[in-house]
């Protein structure tokens, strides 16, 4: 089995997207079944990343809440905390 290199692999990926699988390997002298793999290959990772560009934008959002919350009840214990030294004063 021949192995590639991944500077080939890219550059193989770029010339089969801008002529076609067919020719790329015809110029290229790649096994059709290799070069559909590593494009294969390519949009399982580019899934994979987008799901986690996804999950990474979930979690921001949900911190952002809670953040907001936290701040909240900050602002509600300062208050309750500046009552009670006022009536302490009395």
């Amino acid at each position: 089995m021949k192995r590639y290199d991944q500077n080939f692999k890219t550059e193989a990926l770029k010339l089969s997207d801008d002529i076609g699988v067919k020719k790329a390997c015809e110029q290229l002298n790649v096994n059709y079944g290799t070069l559909a793999g590593w494009r294969k290959q390519r949009v399982k990772k580019n899934k994979k990343e987008k799901n986690a560009d996804g999950d990474i934008q979930k979690e921001n959002s949900r911190l952002r809440k809670e953040i907001a919350e936290l701040k909240n009840a900050n602002e509600i214990l300062k208050d309750a905390l500046t009552f009670f030294i006022q009536d302490r004063k009395k």
